[in-house]
């Protein structure tokens, strides 16, 4: 009966994000960062990570 257990909860990612990274922005950065998560509806970290996708893809 015990090989039969499962891990109960979410399943596990293929990737998990286990790195967390502390920024201090101006208040005019963060203003303008939250402005614009809201405007579109997304996080910040959804916003901060599609730049650091941007970065990398321009080479």
């Amino acid at each position: 009966m015990a090989e039969n257990k499962r891990k109960v909860g979410r399943p596990a990612e293929e990737n998990p994000k286990r790195s967390p990274v502390t920024i201090r922005l101006t208040s005019n950065n963060y203003s303008r960062l939250k402005e614009y998560s809201e405007q579109h509806s997304k996080t910040m970290t959804q916003i901060i990570m599609e730049g650091i996708e941007m970065v990398y893809s321009k080479g």
